[in-house]
């Protein structure tokens, strides 16, 4: 079991410590959950009270709280110091050095240094895979794919031919990369291209034939990128889908085909971006929202929860709803329909005396 003294861990955080007495940390958690060896996390007001509750002899808060019962460490941003501590605390899965006996890896790939590639992983023809990369059980490398130093990649990950993965980038369980993106077209003009054009569906035909368009283009992915379990980020149709450096993608994620995403960006869970966007860097998309293809998204922008989307917008917007809206006019329909409620509350009152008028007109 890790052990620290309270001085150690006050020391990799950074903090100001308020001692009242030793203390030995062996593990974290929630000041209710916590006992005598553990560091109680107090990041939120709620768990701040909870401290009186507490059998923890020492907690993390934040900067300005101080109490007499029990040990503090103070920090200014306490999310990113308990980020520190995860790391001290945090068990890596298991991933023997060297090539598993029932591995499949092609004559013509290229294996790095110090590389742990788990039971029944396929490296395909051409392929390279970079120094201290670990591939963990079941996963597949298609042809032609180059994987950067330093990655790792959980169970039953599918990484699809041509694809391109940087340095130090995490695929969490059962991530597709480079599968054929959504591509398909009809011999005539389908219901979707006629409502774009008319506004209407004016014609139908029931044997409409519908064509795979095939997908050559691959995936790019940048330094330090981590993909969410179960998340697809589909092959270029002909140029790349690109996912630039430091940008974090949450489970159930759905990037499509030639789709551009820029660094330090963050999908959140379940949120779907149609084929051929262009999303600028530090741009957040929260959870289920999803946008229509080919729009552009300015960077620094932030896209709520649920948003639909189905326009481009500039750098720094706020967008909310469905259709989206910037912020501020979200704001301005819904006090609009709020005063809309006033008024039908104040005519259903007087609604007798109009009817009363009318009677009289006639």
């Amino acid at each position: 079991m890790r052990s620290y003294r309270i001085e150690e861990i006050n020391e990799i955080v950074g903090g100001i410590l308020t001692k009242v007495e030793d203390t030995t940390i062996t593990r974290l958690m929630p000041p209710l959950l916590a006992d005598e060896t553990t560091l109680a996390l107090a990041l939120s007001e709620e768990e701040i009270d909870n401290l009186a509750k507490t059998k923890a002899k020492a907690a993390l808060v934040p900067l300005g709280v101080n109490l007499e019962h029990i040990s503090t460490i103070e920090v200014e941003r306490p999310r990113l110091a308990m980020m520190k501590l995860l790391h001290l605390f945090y068990s890596a899965p298991d991933t023997p050095m060297g090539i598993h006996p029932t591995a499949v890896i092609h004559p013509d790939a290229q294996i790095g240094n110090n590389v742990s590639i788990g039971p029944h992983v396929v490296v395909s023809r051409n392929s390279k895979i970079g120094d201290n990369t670990k591939l963990l059980a079941h996963c597949y490398i298609g042809k032609d794919c180059t994987i950067g130093e330093n990655c790792l990649f959980h169970a039953g990950c599918n990484i699809g031919d041509c694809s391109k993965i940087g340095n130090r980038v995490i695929l969490q369980h059962n991530v597709s990369i480079g599968a054929d993106g959504f591509s398909f077209v009809t011999e005539n003009p389908d219901v979707i291209e006629q409502a774009r054009k008319e506004g209407q569906v004016v014609e139908q035909n029931t044997k409409q034939k519908v064509y795979k368009i095939p997908s050559i283009g691959g995936v790019v992915i940048g330094d330090d990128v981590e993909i969410g379990a179960n998340s697809c980020i589909d092959r270029g149709t002909i140029e790349n889908t690109e996912i630039g450096d430091q940008t974090k993608i949450d489970d159930l994620v759905m990037v499509g085909h030639n789709c551009k995403i820029g660094k330090a960006c963050m999908l959140v869970s379940q949120c779907g971006i149609a084929g051929s966007c262009k999303i600028g860097d530090r741009v957040v998309i929260a959870g289920q929202a999803g946008l229509a293809d080919h729009i552009e998204i300015g960077s620094d922008s932030i896209i709520m929860a649920k948003a639909g989307v189905t326009k481009s917008f500039p750098e720094k917007s706020i967008i909310i709803g469905a259709p989206a809206v910037p912020r501020k006019d979200f704001i301005k329909q819904l006090k609009c329909m709020k005063a809309a409620e006033e008024i039908v509350t104040k005519f259903k009152k007087y609604e007798h005396l109009l009817s009363a008028l009318e009677q009289d007109a006639e």
